[in-house]
Formats: structure tokens, sequence, C-alpha cells
């Protein structure tokens, strides 16, 4: 079998990077992530702490920047589109 990196699997691919500014602890971040993690279509989720980003992969076709940010906000760690 071989191993097919996730990323791969996106038949349109997008990058979006988001703040995380309101993010003070580790623990805050990787919530954050696992919380992107978890929506269809996501095919990898980075936080730099500190730059107080999140970089995220998905596929356009299954998710918006819109949603991401609402997963976040769920999960009670909002990010927001960066500027």
């Amino acid at each position: 079998m071989l191993a097919v990196p996730l990323a791969a699997l996106v038949a349109n691919p997008q990058t979006v990077v988001l703040d995380v500014k309101n993010i003070t602890r580790q623990l805050c971040a990787i919530a954050g992530r696992k919380a992107l993690g978890k929506m269809p279509g996501v095919a990898n989720a980075k936080i730099d702490f500190d730059k107080k980003t999140a970089t995220v992969k998905f596929d356009l076709d299954k998710i918006n920047t819109g949603a991401l940010v609402k997963a976040t906000s769920d999960a009670r760690y909002p990010f927001t589109t960066h500027k």
C-alpha cells in the first residue's frame, strides 16, 4: 500500500492564513488546530505561536474560510482572517 499525503487528495486546494492573536497559551493553539483538523476538506493546519497565525490548507469545494473561522469560534478559540 502506498502512503499518499492527505494534501494530495485535495481537489481544489487553497491556503489561508488566519490570525490567532487572542491565543495566549500553547494549549489554546492546539485546541484551535484540532478544531480546524476535524473540518471536512482541511488537509493541514499549522499554528505559528510566535507569529500568532494559523496556515490552513483546504479543499475549497468542501469548505470555505468562513466555516474555518466558525469552527475555531465554536471551539472557543476564535481565529480571524489575516489582513
